[in-house]
């Protein structure tokens, strides 16, 4: 086994990022001056006490191949409108993506004709008045010139490697170019363009005892080796074949980026400051009280939104500023989500609910934690997560496409897949050893990491 191309990190791209072409489909959908008209000409037809318009444009485009070859490819683009009207606590909304004059004041006067006849909403918040949001980092060149043929090459080129090494390989790759807009009878404006491409390659072995995956997403697609991830893929595949039983149990774990996201994106919603204060959180406390300040998790999890540095909308889809917070320190929570209705009742500043999240780590690779290891079950990412307890963030899954045993600083041998049953807030309790953050998702940066217990329930026989 290859341990370095095995663990290889995921470097910016060489050959493969100069795979888009010139040429590509015009994207990213309503300049700032056409969104100005456009939702000005939408706020003029309403007739209402409050109305609020949110525009979404651009161009996306995704390829899909499995069994080494091409299956499905596609480019997709457009303009809607999303058409809110209030009439005091009585609100209603309408979506159109046609901007004759005709059709908008059809849609308009069907948004209006709703609002009157709904129900009065007790939580109903005015709309906000004008804010000077920050211009948005989140639009890349490369990535919005990745077109059908780019795309292809890279299939192209995961599909030549796995035919090399007589594997069968599978992978999706989807980019998008959009811009969007918000307006209000109040006059707030806001206005951001920013793209994005989410990336994953699975390799198996042709007799499905085999398999390994990776991938990534970013705003910039120069900033992603396919070729590197295709590497990575194969190695985890053709390492992971003859794997060694190995019992349910508890087990120190070393979980790579991937599987690191699939427990951190667990957290955010779990962070709602009502949910809490009713009583009905793994945060609550009793009285009304929360978990604020308390230590949760190992001293060194970190956790923060980074919307502005990570290349997101500068502003949420009710027009609440998108801030950079940091929700847990030192392992600390440090502060919980507030909607603006549920900020207005605590007497507090709302918050807005967390996206673009950042772990801190140290400074070591992967392949450094695992030198550093004495013995520990080595797990690729984590599949078909499901929740088991909400009160307690207690969750169940499947390990997939590469589980390993770690022993004396060296990858052993592969062994079986499990079933885990296990939460975020026991699994992050303690943590031994971090590793440098990565990009893993469009919206996430965390580290590698390695725990001394994770629950690994019971045997699954997946792949």
């Amino acid at each position: 086994m290859d341990r370095r191309t095995l663990l290889a990190p995921l470097a910016p791209g060489r050959a493969l990022r100069e795979s888009s072409r010139a040429g590509a489909p015009p994207g990213g959908g309503l300049t700032e001056a056409e969104a100005r008209a456009l939702s000005s000409r939408i706020l003029g037809m309403i007739v209402a006490d409050e109305a609020r318009v949110n525009l979404s444009s651009g161009r996306e485009g995704n390829t899909r191949y499995a069994v080494n070859r091409i299956t499905t490819a596609g480019d997709a683009g457009g303009v809607s409108a999303s058409i809110l009207v209030r009439y005091g606590r009585r609100s209603a909304t309408v979506s159109t993506n046609r901007f004759d004059d005709e059709s908008l004041r059809a849609a308009v006067d069907t948004a209006q004709t709703l609002a009157r006849l709904a129900p009065e909403d007790p939580e109903a918040m005015p709309e906000l008045e004008p804010i000077d949001y920050p211009a948005g980092a989140g639009h890349v060149a490369a990535t919005a010139a990745l077109d059908a043929v780019g795309r292809a090459q890279v299939a192209g080129d995961a599909i030549e490697r796995a035919l090399a090494a007589g594997l069968e390989v599978a992978g999706y790759l989807e980019a998008s170019d959009q811009a969007s807009a918000i307006a209000n009878s109040r006059g707030l404006f806001g206005y951001n363009r920013s793209t994005a491409v989410d990336y994953s390659v699975t390799a198996r072995t042709e007799d499905g005892l085999g398999s390994g995956w990776a991938g990534t997403g970013h705003r910039d697609w120069s900033a992603i080796d396919a070729a590197a991830l295709h590497a990575r893929a194969i190695a985890k595949a053709l390492a992971s074949r003859e794997a060694r039983p190995l019992a349910a149990g508890v087990y120190p774990a070393i979980l790579e980026p991937a599987a690191v996201l699939d427990l951190v994106r667990l957290l955010p919603s779990a962070l709602d400051a009502r949910r809490a204060h009713e009583g009905r959180s793994a945060f609550s406390r009793p009285d009304q009280g929360t978990a604020i300040d308390e230590r949760l998790l190992d001293p060194k999890i970190t956790l923060r939104s980074d919307p502005l540095g990570m290349g997101a909308s500068p502003f949420a889809a009710d027009g609440l500023p998108a801030l950079p917070r940091t929700w847990i320190r030192n392992g600390r929570l440090q502060r919980l989500a507030y909607s603006r209705w549920w900020a207005q009742q605590r007497g507090v500043e709302p918050t807005g609910f967390p996206g673009s999240i950042r772990m801190e780590g140290e400074p070591r690779s992967l392949e450094q934690l695992i030198a550093e290891t004495e013995r520990a079950v080595l797990v690729t990412r984590f599949w078909y997560v499901r929740s088991l307890d909400p009160r307690t963030l207690l969750y169940t899954g499947l390990t997939r496409d590469g589980t390993f045993w770690v022993e004396d600083g060296r990858i052993q041998y592969p062994v079986n897949n499990f079933r885990w049953n296990d939460s975020p807030l026991l699994a992050f309790r303690n943590v031994d050893a971090l590793t440098r953050p990565e990009r893993v998702a469009s919206g996430y940066e965390l580290p590698a990491m390695r725990v001394p217990e994770f629950d690994f329930a019971s045997v699954s026989e997946a792949v």
